[in-house]
């Protein structure tokens, strides 16, 4: 029994290992099916990827050949036509050389005909001299000899008779011309010198504006570089500066802090920045209306916002680019009546005095304008007109001339210009320049119709003993080198911001 069971489980284990064996087996052969099947799909895929590539290689040597073709023609073309070009160039060339050839026949009948007729001339004037024993020259002499005694008296009554009709009638034609001129022009003529008045909503604005122990008026005024006077006009600010465009920026920077509400420190720093930018737009656009209405194209970029700040300067008390418009229309005017060239004169008019836009410059504005317009490759011509307007040169053209007497017009007529008013601006500016030439000064504000100096001094330069003893230099060379009727108040700021951020 025993040997029975071991006997099957002999035969069970061998049975077992041939089964095993035959799956073995059955596997490796589909597994080789499988791989034999996936090799033939690939060759086949592959065949026929390849006879695409070939396909597509065939079709583009086709396309290739077909533009090389086309390329071989267009230049076959091209040839044709040079040759044909060339054989024409030959003909013309030829036909050129037998005109040539014609017109030195031509030359030498010519001058054999002059010669002849020198020697006819030569053989003519001998034959009088022989006639007359006298030369052409003592002939001529002797003629005009009797006729000049004979009409001396006649010919000076004469002469002075013509000279004063004429001159009376040029005199009277001139007279005609400049008050035709004067006429065409209208220009409107304003003069905030030295004030400028901005109206408030409320008078409580007032006390906001000057702040708590006067920081924000004194913040305002030390960035804006004027006085600012609440205390005369009810709901009323008056922005005192001899300085339009600073003037100009403070209105423009304190509407802004009105509107804002926010008038503290920091906030007028900032707007005031933000509107010295919006001011340099604003100086641009003026002066590409001005250029606009002038109809003077292609002018460069600078020399257009040059244009524009002469809106913020004066001169004698007269708004500098309206007195220069002035006298573009006026030289304009009259190149158009005496005939000289209208664009020349109103170009120079214009740009007669933007030497007086460098407020720091060695020389005369008249100096000035010629090295800035020759910097912006202006024409020779407007520079030679411009440039003798105040006898610095003299007058080369017709249209400097013109642009003279256009500015003496504009200078001279009744109310344009006003020298006391010169006079004071000029004392101020100087009394600016004095601080600035002093190492170690950022900025200096003129301010009080010259009363009080407001200076900056850089801080990492100057400290506190040497901001005092700077303060008495300036004010010992304020008293030595400018005579003025008053007291002269030094204030000398030193002010030291350290920023740092907590992340």
């Amino acid at each position: 029994m025993e040997t029975n069971f071991f006997v099957f489980i002999a035969l069970s284990f061998v049975l077992g290992y041939v089964l095993r064996q035959e799956i073995v087996k059955r596997n490796v052969q589909s597994l080789e099916n499988k791989t034999r099947e996936k090799l033939l799909k690939a060759k086949e895929e592959a065949e026929k990827i390849l006879l695409e590539a070939r396909q597509k290689a065939n079709e583009l040597l086709e396309e290739k050949r077909k533009e090389l073709e086309t390329s071989e023609k267009r230049i076959l073309e091209m040839q044709r036509l040079l040759v044909e070009r060339e054989k024409k160039l030959i003909e013309k060339e030829n036909l050129q050389e037998e005109r040539e050839k014609e017109l030195q026949k031509k030359e030498g009948f010519l001058k054999e005909r002059e010669e002849s007729l020198k020697k006819i001339e030569e053989e003519k004037k001998k034959y009088l001299e022989e006639i007359s024993r006298l030369s052409e020259k003592e002939a001529k002499e002797q003629l005009f000899g009797m006729i000049e005694k004979m009409y001396q008296q006649d010919f000076l009554e004469r002469i002075n008779r013509l000279k004063k009709q004429y001159q009376d009638q040029y005199e009277k034609k001139a007279k005609e011309i400049l008050a035709t001129c004067i006429e065409r022009l209208a220009l409107f003529q304003v003069q905030n010198l030295t004030t400028t008045v901005l109206p408030l909503p409320s008078e409580e604005i007032k006390g906001r504006i000057i702040g708590k122990e006067g920081r924000n008026i004194r913040t305002f005024e030390n960035l804006t570089g004027v006085n600012l006077i609440l205390d005369e006009t009810p709901e009323t600010v008056v922005i005192s500066s001899f300085n339009p465009l600073r003037r100009h920026i403070a209105k423009r920077a304190l509407e802004k802090l009105i509107q804002d509400g926010r008038i503290q420190p920091a906030r007028i720093e900032e707007i005031v920045k933000e509107t010295e930018k919006e001011v340099e737009k604003e100086i641009e656009e003026i002066g590409e209306n001005v250029a606009f209405e002038m109809n003077l194209v292609d002018l460069p970029k600078e020399l257009i916002f040059l244009l524009g700040k002469l809106k913020f300067r004066t001169s004698y008390g007269q708004n500098a680019l309206l007195h220069s418009m002035e006298v573009a229309y006026l030289a304009e005017a009259l190149a158009r009546e005496i005939g000289a060239d209208p664009v020349v004169a109103k170009k120079a008019g214009l740009f007669h005095d933007i030497g007086k836009v460098i407020e720091e410059t060695e020389g005369s504005h008249v100096e000035a304008g010629i090295k800035i317009l020759e910097k912006y490759d202006i024409e020779k011509e407007v520079i030679l007109a411009m440039k003798s307007h105040h006898e610095d040169y003299p007058a080369e053209t017709l249209e400097a001339v013109i642009v003279k007497t256009a500015d003496q017009i504009s200078g001279a007529r009744p109310g344009a210009r006003k020298d006391t008013v010169e006079d004071y601006l000029k004392r101020i500016g100087e009394l600016e320049k004095l601080v600035l030439s002093f190492s170690g000064i950022e900025k200096a504000w003129a301010l009080q119709a010259g009363r009080e100096i407001r200076v900056f001094v850089k801080a990492e330069e100057i400290d506190d003993l040497t901001a005092e003893k700077l303060a008495r230099e300036i004010a010992q060379k304020i008293a030595s080198e400018l005579h003025f009727p008053w007291d002269v108040k030094v204030v000398l700021i030193r002010e030291k911001r350290i920023i740092e951020y907590a992340r």
